[in-house]
């Protein structure tokens, strides 16, 4: 399978110079994902409504890749306040509670953005023929 970039059309990935989500071989690795609506460029203030959205947008990604949350084999959560971890991880939970992926939570100094409170990235397997 040859590599493949994938784009959600947010303006940072070209500004940045990176994918939404690059599939290699049986893998698809998803960039850093932040809360923004990318239809809206907007940013929601509470850290568990970021998480719901990156989420969408993840889900997004990795269904236009050809797998699901399901797929998910590595989650990283970063977040800027450690008040934030329990109610991001809430959000982890209900969206993994039955894939349970290999996973961390990190409290970060900051993201790229102070109004960005989460960041999370995952790696997925495609689906088996």
């Amino acid at each position: 399978m040859t590599r493949r970039l994938m784009s959600t059309g947010s303006p940072f990935e070209t500004a940045f110079g990176y994918s939404r989500a690059v599939i290699d071989g049986d893998l698809v690795f998803v960039s850093g994902t932040t809360g923004y609506d990318y239809v809206t460029m907007t940013l929601p203030e509470d850290a568990a409504a970021q998480a719901r959205n990156i989420f969408r947008t993840i889900e997004a990604v990795l269904e236009e890749a050809g797998t699901s949350l399901a797929g998910v084999v590595r989650a990283q959560y970063f977040v800027t306040d450690r008040t934030y971890c329990e109610p991001v991880l809430a959000v982890c939970g209900e969206v993994f509670r039955e894939v349970r992926p290999a996973a961390g939570i990190y409290v970060v100094a900051g993201l790229l953005k102070p109004e960005m409170k989460v960041e999370i990235e995952v790696t997925a397997r495609l689906a088996r023929p």
